[in-house]
């Protein structure tokens, strides 16, 4: 597939689905329903009523029927109904790493070295081809675990101009909602970054101009340490000139601290303050090396500090200050920063991550669902225009149905713990976005996805011939 052809295709998205569907009514019967609204509403026998693109009513089954005898009814038979799930930072270029050889007499000893042996040589070998592949797999995956929006960080040296039109391709084809942003860095010299500045520029103007309610995008930046004092200041300009907020990782690994003390700012976050990156709605990563004051100045600013436990552990970066973030009154999500596609997975081990950093049992009760289902979705919603993370009238009808027969009752006190100990990515059976049914019975229904797979797979190998 040429870099020609698929651009001749960006930004073409079916309508004809939708106008098929106008006033069409689909609900969804005999499901409990998880509502993560203000109460945590449980119903019981519960029902979900979805007109166009919203959510038209919630209730019990049979009230529904009678209610809207002209709907089409799907029977989830006993299943659970709950909201889409939300990532709030993933890298879907990693996709091509799984398994792959490193080509190095020795394995990474450092997140530094993680960085230099691994991922820039990843970035910087990747292609159109490779980009558009590397997107679509990783996003069919994580929609068949029910994930519905994405907040993903792009990095392409070896592809940078139009890089970030092939993953909205991807993100097009498949239905789902995605914050898009291309990682600028001055880690490859001034050319490169000039380059990775022009594409985030014209791409977020072109989001702009489509004011669409499944795409957005703001300015990505890697970190402070392989940022210049110069493009720090340009990013800012061009952030005021188009009113946008970054996504950037910080104070992940020592190098990120180490390198803002020789500058002279003891923390990254203090540094990066000089130049007007904490602004609402700017998302920091990881924040695992955070200093004295830093906590304040994101909250502050009205950021989100997005929390990975998975690659914090496979890194051996650390742990963030999670319990500390909470109590100033910062905003903390989670994401899973390329680790996994599933974020119930990720769910697990932030519960973990937090009782073993703390040498606590206690906590995690009420920071990782807070984290998970409010926070990520004020973040989407945000992000998208539109409600997002909820199931209740008016909001959007990002909606998941999971395979779970629960051994003891669940309630509205009891959600969380049944989700943490019962649930995982592989047992949603359906998946739908803005109304639209992407998965039905575990059958993927816009795309082919074995012949995906199967073109992947041919990508990587051609892919892994030139890492």
């Amino acid at each position: 597939m040429s870099l020609f052809i698929l651009l001749n295709f960006i930004y073409i998205f079916d309508l004809k689905n939708q106008k098929e569907r106008s006033g069409f009514l689909l609900l969804l019967t005999n499901g409990t329903v998880i509502t993560h609204d203000e109460d945590n509403r449980v119903i019981k026998n519960g029902a979900v009523l979805i007109e166009r693109e919203e959510i038209k009513a919630l209730g019990e089954s049979e009230l529904l029927k009678s209610k809207y005898p002209e709907a089409e009814v799907k029977d989830v038979q006993g299943k659970i109904i709950m909201p889409g799930m939300i990532n709030t930072h993933m890298h879907i270029y990693s996709t091509f790493a799984r398994g792959m050889d490193l080509k190095t007499e020795q394995p990474p000893r450092h997140f530094l070295e993680i960085l230099e042996k691994m991922w820039w040589r990843v970035d910087s070998s990747l292609k159109a081809d490779d980009i558009y592949y590397s997107a679509l797999y990783a996003f069919l995956t994580g929609l068949k675990q029910g994930v519905t929006s994405v907040f993903d960080h792009h990095a392409s040296y070896g592809q940078v101009s139009y890089s970030l039109d092939l993953v909205a391709k991807a993100v097009e084809e498949l239905g789902i909602r995605a914050d898009l942003c291309y990682e600028i860095s001055d880690r490859n010299g001034p050319e490169q970054s000039q380059a990775a500045v022009k594409e985030s520029k014209n791409f977020l103007k072109k989001i702009r101009e489509k004011n669409s309610n499944y795409l957005n995008s703001r300015i990505g930046l890697h970190a402070s340490f392989t940022l210049e004092d110069e493009t720090l200041a340009e990013v800012s300009e061009l952030a005021d000139d188009l009113d946008s907020s970054f996504h950037i990782h910080v104070a992940e690994g020592r190098t990120d601290l180490e390198d803002s003390r020789l500058r002279g700012y003891n923390g990254a976050v203090k540094r990066l303050d000089q130049y007007n990156i904490w602004r609402p709605g700017t998302i920091a990563v990881h924040g695992v090396h955070l200093q004295e004051g830093e906590l304040e100045i994101l909250r502050d600013n009205d950021c989100y500090l997005i929390n990975n436990p998975e690659s914090n552990m496979g890194n051996a970066v650390g742990a963030a200050p999670l319990k500390e973030a909470l109590a100033k009154g910062l905003k903390v999500g989670l994401g899973t920063d390329g680790y996994t596609t599933d974020m119930f997975e990720s769910i697990k081990f932030a519960n973990l991550m937090l009782k073993h950093q703390n040498s606590d049992p206690r906590p995690g009760w009420t920071e990782i669902p807070q984290m998970v289902f409010k926070t990520n979705a004020k973040l989407a919603s945000q992000s998208f225009g539109t409600q997002l993370g909820v199931l209740k009238e008016g909001a959007a009808a990002d909606i998941i149905v999971v395979d779970y027969s629960p051994p003891t009752e669940i309630n509205s006190d009891n959600t969380y713990a049944h989700i943490l100990f019962g649930i995982n990515g592989g047992m949603v059976e359906t998946t739908i976005v803005n109304g639209k049914i992407l998965m039905e019975n575990r059958e993927v229904q816009v795309v082919d996805d074995q012949k995906i797979t199967h073109e992947t797979r041919e990508q990587a190998d051609d892919f892994w011939s030139r890492f």
